[in-house]
């Protein structure tokens, strides 16, 4: 009941983007959005991209975001051409599958984090998918911010509004978006932990019930893979962070380092909660197996003493079966019914010791 009381809380707050914002472009654009910051507060009319830049830097003043999802090698070329990026890093943003990393190329910095969310599902099966991931790239320079995003998860337009609201912070120019977008991220990790140890609560209940199924070994094993993914996209970012909290890397100023050590340390606590998870799936799994071993062990029991069981007729009726014509008791009346009489007292001796033992 908590667990599904859990789930509708986090469907309820789940954040949604509304078309409607200004910081929204229409669907089917590559370029999401692209605005002009003076002050921490938002410019109209910002235009195309090559005019914001260019009112930025005849102005110097402020900086331009611009925002793109899965952009093309050739609808980036002429992004990249206008700011100056550097061609290995253009690469990495628009073929994607890249690791967790922060890049330094001159005055600019290139950020690679791993997006996460959870799958939202009734029950586990040994083919549920629990986390789903993309990729989201930062350019970072003196007066300008470029997002490039891939995957369904890792929408900006709710942390846009959020910095947008907090105009001293966004004041303090392209570093403070990057980690504010660093703060999101692992702000879903946090969330998408906590939602995973819903699902190994629930495995964890249901491996140790009088009850389990020996088909729960899928079900741990598909979440220990899902943990996996998860594992990728949050452990290789712990020492980008690091650098960004404490090696001067320009466009980040001592002013913003202490914000990525809070980040880094959010990070370390999800990285924590990984590794004890891991920890508790095999041992999970583990006990599993042993269940498993022992059902198995008393079913070849169980088989083992009927098999004893049904010998003493078998070997009783072997003897009168042997057809010699000298036998005892063959020509007496009263025979069959007392040999029938010793098979159901010796049977019943048997199974009665069989329960005293615990076999049966």
């Amino acid at each position: 009941m908590i667990r599904n009381l859990r789930r509708a809380v986090r469907r309820a707050y789940r954040r949604t983007v509304d078309l409607s914002h200004p910081a929204r472009s229409p669907l089917g654009s590559t370029v999401v959005n692209c605005v002009i910051y003076e002050d921490g507060v938002r410019q109209p009319d910002t235009g195309p991209v090559d005019e914001a830049l260019r009112r930025v830097r005849k102005s110097g003043r402020g900086f331009v975001w611009i925002g793109l999802h899965e952009p093309s090698e050739t609808e980036f070329a002429g992004v990249a051409e206008l700011f100056g990026l550097h061609p290995l890093a253009v690469e990495d943003a628009v073929v994607a599958h890249q690791r967790p990393k922060v890049e330094r190329y001159d005055e600019t910095l290139f950020a690679v984090f791993k997006t996460c969310g959870y799958v939202e599902h009734e029950e586990l099966t040994a083919t549920s998918e629990v986390v789903d991931t993309g990729e989201l790239m930062i350019f970072t320079g003196p007066d300008f911010v470029i997002t490039v995003r891939h995957g369904r998860h890792g929408s900006l337009g709710p942390l846009r509004e959020a910095l947008e609201d907090t105009p001293e912070q966004l004041a303090k120019g392209p570093a403070a978006v990057l980690h504010a977008i660093a703060d999101h991220v692992v702000d879903d990790y946090l969330a998408v932990a906590d939602a995973v140890q819903d699902d190994i609560d629930a495995v964890e209940s249901t491996v140790f019930t009088e009850h389990a199924g020996r088909g729960d070994a899928g079900r741990i094993y598909q979440l220990k893979r899902e943990l996996l993914e998860l594992k990728r996209a949050v452990a290789p970012l712990g020492r980008p962070l690091q650098a960004l909290a404490t090696q001067p890397m320009p466009p980040v100023g001592p002013d913003i380092q202490p914000y990525f050590r809070d980040v880094a340390d959010h990070l370390a606590r999800v990285t924590e909660q990984i590794t004890s998870f891991d920890s508790l799936l095999d041992s999970i799994l583990q006990a599993h197996l042993a269940q498993v071993t022992v059902a198995q062990n008393e079913d070849m029991r169980k088989i083992t003493a009927w098999a004893a069981i049904i010998a003493v007729p078998t070997m009783v009726c072997g003897v009168y079966g042997m057809n010699f014509e000298h036998m005892p008791e063959l020509r007496w009346t009263y025979g069959y019914p007392l040999v029938l009489g010793v098979m159901v007292i010796a049977c019943f001796v048997v199974h009665r010791s069989f329960r005293r033992n615990g076999w049966l």
